[in-house]
Formats: C-alpha cells, structure tokens, sequence
C-alpha cells in the first residue's frame, strides 16, 4: 500500500489530502479520507474515476460532493 497527498483547492483553500492506493486484482482503489468518512476511488470501464462510499457510514457525517469532484478532478489531471 502507498500512501499519497492530494492537493485540492476547494471552497477558497488549498487543502492537502492523504490518500492510501490499494491494489485489488488488477484496479487499483485510491482511499481518501474526508473529514472521517473514507471514500473509495476507482476508474470504471471506460477509464473515468467513479467515487464509492457506504451510505450507512457516511450518514452521520455529511461529505460534500463538491469536495469529492475536486479530488475527482485532480486525479483525472494527472
């Protein structure tokens, strides 16, 4: 497992988020933290990045899915 920082500007600040990369088969997952709720991201069939949380655990905190687009967005820059 490697872990990565993300640098993301989001809401008019420069935000550096730690990620892990997980290798599963032949995907591998980027796990990125988000204020105490992990969420899941992976390239789907036709090589875009998809985002996966659990519902049950995201509940209680609310992860802003504007933040998830702009860690999205960084990863599909690079």
């Amino acid at each position: 497992m490697d872990t990565l920082e993300i640098p993301v500007f989001y809401k008019n600040k420069e935000l550096s988020l730690k990620a892990d990369v997980v290798r599963f088969g032949y995907v591998n997952h980027i796990i990125v933290d988000l204020g105490g709720t992990q969420i899941t991201i992976e390239r789907d069939e036709e090589g875009n990045y998809r985002a996966i949380g659990d519902a049950e655990k995201m509940q209680p905190t609310k992860v802003d899915t504007e933040l998830i687009e702009a860690v999205v967005n960084v990863l599909q820059s690079l």
